[in-house]
Order: structure tokens, then sequence, then C-alpha cells
């Protein structure tokens, strides 16, 4: 029964992706709602992933120079394994399913909404593809800010990190900056922003997806925005797996 619900709900997803990623039959109108998304996915979350990675970035270093290094050990390890943690999981993986949260259950709310009020009925009677009219700007949005919030996530981390060293003094700020330039590898930037774009899309879509399809009234669209963040946390930690094998 589970299996049946599960590929009928996969069979839904993919059909409303076929009717999302169509040709905007007004470019215009596409494009304003296309920013007016990239700003309310995105750009309104610079503060909590700033927020957020930058005192990570310092608890990591404190527990890296407190719990692993040793008179074994050189120095700048806690600067090295802050930048390895911050690059390659935090900054594209965790952040992402820290979205998924705020992003997720916004798009699954506003669509639900409107789909229990009749607004996406009213877009459909008027001869208006609504899958692609609502949906194709927050996911291409979302995408498109999506990198430059792992950017910022790894700088704040950083900057977390050297607040540790000059204001904590728990480690030198020389050392801290030898670790985080240690074997540094830039392919792991690039890996860390590819995963992102993974997890953009998984978000929005998904979220996008039971917001749409959602049937009653307000109490379902709760449950809807609940489902929508719980299987996106899910779907990311799955492709998580897959991605860093296939981009390792």
């Amino acid at each position: 029964m589970l299996l049946q619900k599960s590929l009928e709900s996969l069979g839904k997803y993919v059909m409303l992706m076929g009717r999302t990623f169509s040709r905007p039959e007004r470019f215009r109108m596409f494009w304003k709602q296309y920013v007016k998304e990239m700003s309310a996915l995105g750009i309104d979350s610079i503060g909590i992933v700033l927020l957020i990675s930058f005192f990570i970035g310092a608890v990591i270093c404190i527990q890296m120079k407190v719990n692993i290094e040793s008179p074994w050990m050189p120095r700048w390890v806690a600067g090295y394994t802050t930048r390895e943690i911050m690059l390659l999981e935090f900054s594209s993986s965790i952040m992402c399913l820290i979205l998924a949260g705020k992003v997720g259950s916004n798009i699954a709310s506003e669509l639900g909404t409107m789909r229990v009020t009749q607004q996406i009925d009213a877009l459909e009677i008027m001869g208006v593809n609504s899958a692609s009219y609502l949906i194709l700007p927050k996911i291409l949005g979302l995408i498109t800010i999506m990198p430059l919030l792992v950017v910022f996530s790894s700088v704040s981390g950083i900057l977390g990190a050297y607040g540790t060293a000059y204001i904590g003094h728990i480690l030198s700020p020389d050392h801290l900056t030898l670790g985080l330039q240690h074997a540094f590898n830039p392919w792991f930037m690039y890996m860390s922003i590819i995963k992102s774009l993974f997890f953009a899309f998984i978000i929005a879509s998904v979220s996008s997806f039971f917001g749409y399809t959602v049937e009653g009234g307000s109490v379902e669209v709760g449950k809807a925005s609940t489902t929508a963040v719980v299987n996106s946390s899910v779907l990311i930690l799955f492709s998580d797996v897959f991605l860093t094998q296939l981009l390792s």
C-alpha cells in the first residue's frame, strides 16, 4: 500500500514537472516573478545563513582545537579540519537542510493556500499554465541564488573560526591561517556548489508539488507544509550520499 502510494506520488510529481518546465507564455511576466522569487527565497535567507554559519564555524574550530589537537599533531590541524568540514558538508548539505525548513515550508504553504482558496483554479480557467507560472520561477530562482548562499556560508564559517582566534584566544590566528591554506583543493568549493544546485531543485520542486496538490482546507495546508519539509530533507540526505560518491 505504501509502495503504491509512493509510486502514485512519484508519477504525479513527474507529470507536474513536465507541465512546469514549459516555455513561459509571457516572458516579461515570468522575468518579474523570477526576480521576485529569487529575492523572497534566496536574498531573504542570507541573514540566517550568515548567522548559523558564523557560529558553526566557531564551534567546529573550538571542538577541533580542544578535542582533536595533541602534541603529536601540527598546530594548524584545527584550521584545516574547519575548512574541510565547512566546504565539504556544512555549507552545502547541512545548510540546505536548514533552508528546506525555512524555504520549503514557505513554498508549500503559499501554493497550498492558493489551491484551497481556488486561486490556482482561477488561473486554469483563464487558460494560464498555472504550474509553469507559479512553480518554474521558484525553482529557477532558488537554483540561481543557492551558489551565492553556499559561498556566503563558507566565508561566514571561516570568519567565525577567526573570531575564536582573535576574541576567544583559542588558537593563534597564524596557525589558523596556515591550516586554512594547507593543501587547499579548489575542486571542493566547486563540488559544494554543484551539490547545492541539486539540493535547491529538490527543495523547490518537492515543496511546490506538495503545496500545489493539496486537497481540503487550511489543516491540509499545514500538513502539506510539514510533509514537504520532511520529504525534501530525506531526499537531500539520500542524494548527498550519491553526489559525494560521484563527485569525489
